[in-house]
């Protein structure tokens, strides 16, 4: 089964199985997302979890999704975060659906737990080709301004093939249902849109769409988000360049992970979308 659409439905799928959804005993600490490292929530304040105890259990907050503070009250977050066959129910019957900040370990009380407000799901979010895949939480109370993360628009040189970028999450550590109880990142690099369309250039693994999506990994693999980390940001020169969608497997060989592009966030959203 491909990626694309999933990195919330197998968090949401291992729950309905009643498997937990915390990291097995074998997990390394230093194997997170895919191939990085574990950091501090102090460090990228702007970094959230999505929780929904009701649909995801207790044992890790709720935590199903990721998601980046791009104003003091609104968080951006993926589209397919919010497809009822990721939550369970419809959105709007989703009562307990909170933002988690400051809050490294999900086992913690650290941090707080601050209430949905609204939502804004991308109309045109297509499920077949994965694009547009972008939504707009509004939490019921302010954050700190220093919480708030750039974005980065068109011509950004932050999107430029080569460039250093990070990738945050609480998902999957080894692409194999282990999930982290921790914040990690791993460090990977925007690549090249050829680099990208030979990957996914149509079929069963997707297609890459460059007017509405980013890529970013390692060519040879070992790199990546996965399963859990939807939504999440891609950080690059100090800004965010995308936010964590589909891709192929997680951190596999010629398959990097494909972002939501989040210069065409910034045109919708300035559009008035």
């Amino acid at each position: 089964m491909r990626r694309s659409c999933v990195r919330a439905l197998i968090a949401s799928m291992v729950a309905a199985a009643a498997l937990p959804l915390i990291p097995s005993p074998s997990a390394s600490a230093d194997d997170v997302i895919i191939g990085g490292h574990q950091v501090k929530v102090a460090d990228s304040p702007w970094v959230v979890a999505l929780s929904s105890r009701h649909g995801f259990g207790s044992a890790r907050a709720g935590q199903f999704c990721g998601g980046v503070v791009v104003a003091r009250q609104k968080v951006l977050t993926a589209a397919h975060c919010l497809n009822e066959d990721v939550l369970g129910a419809p959105l709007d019957q989703v009562t307990d659906l909170k933002v988690i900040v400051g809050r490294d370990d999900l086992r913690t009380t650290r941090g707080a737990e601050i209430p949905v407000s609204g939502a804004w799901v991308n109309p045109s979010y297509d499920r077949r080709t994965n694009g547009g895949d972008v939504a707009v939480l509004t939490l019921a109370a302010p954050l700190p301004e220093g919480y708030v993360l750039p974005m980065a628009g068109a011509g950004d040189t932050a999107y430029r093939p080569g460039t250093d970028a990070t990738v945050y999450g609480w998902g999957d550590t080894t692409g194999a249902g282990d999930y982290a109880r921790t914040l990690h990142a791993a460090s990977v690099q925007v690549l090249g849109d050829g680099d990208c369309r030979r990957a996914y250039p149509g079929g069963a693994e997707g297609t890459y769409e460059p007017s509405s999506m980013v890529c970013a990994g390692r060519l040879a693999g070992g790199k990546d988000a996965c399963q859990g980390d939807s939504g999440g940001p891609l950080v690059a020169r100090g800004r965010l360049i995308g936010l964590v969608s589909w891709g192929s497997g997680c951190g596999r060989p010629g398959r990097p992970g494909v972002y939501t592009r989040v210069s065409e966030v910034v045109r919708l959203l300035q559009r008035g979308a």
